[in-house]
């Protein structure tokens, strides 16, 4: 009988079984001395044993400003410091934070602030073109719950002023009466249809997440790690900040939103070790004119993580940017975020085309959409997990947990996956996004790698389209490199006699950006959007089906 997916991450590791505030006074107790946060745009820097004084003035100020354990702290607002001390402080405090998504406008606003009962808000002036003090101002009336809301350019200092009325002794108290599995983050997720939901994570997801991610990367006191994605994400606050304070690292920020410049600056100047990023990220860094001129020798290791990870940009960024143990991780927000991660020393080939294998105390199976039997080994179904990682719940949203959560704390992803006989996982698409045509089933992730090997190709992203005849075609949107030239039907010829005739992509649109978040993830819904009506496919999208 064929072996099935299903696999367990044994360990003679524990997990760690303490809040988030006590693990970073154990850190500060090693580490006093060690640069423990480096802002470059805001020229701002701290040990460990600075980072720690902070945090707690930080805190205090939060019981001064009337902070109390499980009210619902907001901030909104891109990568700088005092959001680093702020997801420290609240947690210091057992606040909920809440992480506000940069580019929400009015109504996102609203609603976050709203549907979680948010009493606090801390954000920027404003991000970009938005100006964030007047969106609130508009929507501030119709959020009864919201009592307080403080400006970071304006009232940062005054907040830490406030601690001066707390003895230390107060947030001793506080601290001694909190447990690691209480809620500790609000994080919102975004989807296709709807309003999004609030993941809540505890102090027990969130840091034994990051703390097993650091060591997977072999993370010491020695490192400094370049953080250039978001901190509102899992990527940025848990992969990038807990994963170092969790083993000494360097936090090291290079800006408020990424910028490719800025991250090649900040690598040679700060000698990172590692550095994290979306594929887009890395596409964008490879690509850039002076890419050449920078010197990113102290690089060893490092994330690409967000969004499936295309063969050849791993192979390049191993070998052009001496990331000789970059890791792969995959996750979802509400399994705070990674389930699976490739390792330093796993195979080439495993390292750059599968997600790895399960992380440690974390279970994994996949299973057949339509039934939930177990798939063999090699089959593809969709990818769950179950572990310490599992989110506690959508925040006031229990239909939607019970939804996502089965019965025995199974969290189905809707991902598509296959395991191998030796437990490697190979992401192969979204049950949503997988293209039914004429009844075959094509996994736009396996189109995607093949076209990545063309020389003019520099990104790719493949979508269905409608179809009166087919009920699904093939689209490619291509990106290509600097001075490339080619047609759609050079790249059909490309295909053809290397893939399956009905994988050949029907559409094909050059183009030099692709719809996605802020964290860099492709929108492909929006893609499709797009594709109908530049496409003319109204009629075809309009026909319904069982």
């Amino acid at each position: 009988m064929p072996a099935l997916s299903y696999v367990h991450g044994a360990s003679a590791v524990p997990l760690l079984g303490e809040t988030i505030g006590a693990n970073l006074r154990r850190t500060v107790e090693r580490y006093p001395d060690r640069e423990a946060l480096v802002v470059r745009h805001q020229g701002y820097r701290a040990t460990y044993r600075a980072l720690w004084e902070q945090v707690g003035q930080a805190a205090r100020g939060l019981i001064a400003r009337g902070v109390r354990k499980g009210d619902r702290v907001g901030i909104w607002a891109p990568n700088r410091y005092e959001w680093v001390l702020t997801q420290y402080a609240t947690a210091r405090v057992g606040a909920i934070l809440v992480n506000i998504n940069p580019a929400y406008k009015t109504t996102e606003l609203e609603y976050a602030l709203t549907q979680s009962g948010v009493s606090l808000l801390l954000l920027a002036r404003g991000f970009r073109q938005a100006d964030y003090v007047a969106m609130l101002r508009e929507v501030r009336g119709r959020c009864p719950q919201l009592t307080d809301a403080l400006v970071l350019d304006d009232e940062w200092d005054a907040l830490l002023a406030g601690a001066a009325r707390i003895p230390e002794e107060r947030l001793a108290e506080v601290e001694a009466g909190l447990q690691f599995d209480e809620p500790i983050n609000i994080q919102y997720t975004s989807g296709t249809t709807g309003f999004p939901k609030g993941a809540t994570l505890s102090h027990h997801n969130i840091l034994n997440n990051a703390f097993f991610i650091a060591e997977t990367l072999r993370y010491t006191d020695r490192d400094r790690v370049c953080i250039p994605v978001p901190f509102y994400h899992c990527f940025g606050m848990v992969l990038g900040n807990l994963a170092c304070t969790t083993h000494g690292a360097c936090m090291v920020i290079p800006g408020e939103a990424f910028d490719p410049a800025a991250v090649l600056e900040t690598v040679q100047a700060e000698r990172c070790t590692a550095l994290y990023g979306v594929p887009t990220m890395f596409i964008s860094e490879l690509e850039h004119p002076q890419f050449a001129d920078f010197d990113l020798s102290s690089l060893r290791t490092g994330i690409m993580a967000g969004s499936p990870c295309p063969i050849e940009i791993m192979k390049r960024v191993q070998s052009e940017m001496g990331m000789t143990e970059v890791t792969i991780c995959y996750g979802m927000t509400e399994t705070s975020p990674v389930s699976t991660q490739s390792g330093p020393d796993d195979p080439l080939e495993q390292r750059v085309s599968t997600v790895g294998r399960v992380h440690p105390h974390v279970e994994i199976k996949i299973i057949d959409p339509a039934t939930g039997a177990i798939v063999p080994r090699g089959t593809p179904g969709e990818l769950c997990a179950r572990g310490y990682l599992v989110m506690l719940g959508y925040w006031a949203n229990e239909a939607a947990t019970r939804e996502a959560i089965d019965a025995a704390r199974w969290m189905h992803t809707g991902d598509l996956a296959t395991m191998d006989e030796e437990g490697y996982v190979h992401i192969v698409g979204r049950i949503k996004d997988m293209i039914i045509r004429g009844g075959e089933n094509i996994y736009p992730r396996e189109v995607e790698e093949f076209l990545y090997s063309h020389p003019a190709v520099a990104d790719v992203q493949v979508i269905g389209v409608p179809s009166r005849e087919y009920g699904e075609e093939v689209m490619a949107w291509i990106k290509l490199r600097e001075g490339a030239r080619v047609t759609p039907e050079d790249l059909a010829e490309f295909c053809r006699g290397r893939i399956a005739t009905f994988k050949i992509p029907r559409y094909w649109k050059f183009t030099e950006t692709f719809p996605m978040t802020v964290t860099g993830k492709i929108q492909k819904f929006r893609m499709r959007e797009i594709a109908i009506a530049e496409l003319g496919l109204q009629d075809a999208a309009a026909i319904r089906t069982a």
